[in-house]
């Protein structure tokens, strides 16, 4: 075999996922430091029926999550500060964040304006560290923005995310090679990607608590069991992933979805829910990194046969009539209770534009 064909085999990728802690809200209580010890979130007010883009660590002790309905934060935090998104300042910020990223490597895939993955496997920086360059590269945040990055270190991208989270926040957590093999035995399978509540529930009803339980499974069974899924199950539980670190990945959608813990047989309940994930939308796409022209917007319903329709018409901006108009001519048609609901949009090809901009130039 050739030899520079077992070099490559050999070599083990360096990767860092890079994890800004509540990102929005930390930006505001740095520039306002009176807040630092009151429960802070950032987003919609309650009366627009608003989601939350994020909080801080005190208001999550209550409970109060990203993404979340505002009435129902404002329940749960009483006292809770809410503040109004202002993007561009966190998208300014973001820049600066992602500059530094790119001084140790041109292979930076960003996620959104808060985090994103970086191959270091050929890197000089700090000895060729992977460590000592995500250490570096959080004092550097920290000393130029004043505010915190967590960091995960491990040879693939799922487990330099999984490992980011495991010391938030403003941690530091590193998963050898050699450490793959009982780090993924323990982990939880509802940390997995693509593994919702449900699909951990049903994971959970099958006597699969953690990776050690899947790994009990041939291939062939998680994916008579669980389909396509069954494949991802397989590689994660062993802490496999070859997806490689791509940078300036064009984005085609982007979505958001909902599965109901009963089925609804009511449409204004229905409708209630597709108000929030709308809001939810708005939310990821002020957060996507960088934003495209819209080409259409879409919605998913699945309903409880399991039968999935999905509707889709021409947009150049998201709007909510569209979603609704959707929704109702659809369920008009089935009339069946309602599983799941979706919406999303799709983006606009690069190569099919007569001109196109980034937002947010690295």
């Amino acid at each position: 075999m050739n030899e520079s064909i077992i070099a490559e085999k050999k070599q083990v990728r360096k990767i860092i996922h890079i994890d800004m802690d509540c990102f929005y809200a930390a930006i505001e209580i740095r520039d306002n430091p009176s807040l630092a010890d009151k429960p802070v979130a950032v987003g919609a007010p309650a009366s627009s029926r608003g989601v939350l883009c994020t909080s801080n660590y005190i208001a999550r002790q209550y409970g109060v999550r990203s993404a979340m309905p505002t009435a129902t934060a404002l329940r749960l935090c009483k006292e809770l500060i809410l503040l109004p998104v202002n993007m561009e300042k966190y998208k300014e910020v973001a820049r600066r964040i992602h500059r530094i990223f790119h001084q140790y490597s041109n292979l930076v895939e960003p996620l959104a304006l808060d985090e994103a993955y970086i191959d270091v496997t050929n890197s000089d920086f700090c000895n060729g560290s992977a460590t000592l360059i995500a250490q570096e590269i959080r004092n550097k945040i920290r000393e130029a923005e004043q505010l915190t990055a967590s960091a995960g270190v491990a040879p693939n991208k799922f487990l330099a995310k999984i490992a980011s989270g495991w010391k938030k926040p403003n941690g530091l957590f590193v998963i050898r090679p050699e450490d793959i093999k009982e780090f993924v035995k323990k982990l939880p399978v509802e940390d997995l990607f693509g593994v919702g509540k449900v699909t951990a529930d049903k994971l959970h009803r099958s006597g699969f608590k953690t990776c050690s339980d899947l790994q009990k499974m041939t291939l062939s069974e998680l994916k008579d069991k669980f389909g396509k899924l069954g494949q991802h199950l397989y590689e994660q539980c062993r802490g496999i992933d070859h997806r490689q670190v791509i940078p300036n990945r064009e984005r085609k959608s982007l979505s958001v979805e909902h599965t109901f813990p009963k089925d609804i047989n009511d449409p204004d309940i229905c409708l209630a829910a597709l108000k929030v994930l709308h809001e939810k939308l708005l939310v990821r796409l002020q957060d996507n990194l960088p934003v495209q022209p819209i080409r259409s917007q879409f919605i998913k319903i699945k309903f409880n046969n399991f039968r999935q329709v999905t509707s889709e018409t021409s947009a150049s901006e998201i709007n909510f009539n569209i979603f609704k108009s959707m929704f109702v001519d659809t369920y008009a048609r089935i009339q069946n209770p309602v599983r799941l609901l979706g919406v999303g949009i799709h983006f606009c090809d690069k190569d099919k534009q007569p001109f196109y901009q980034e937002t947010l130039s690295l």
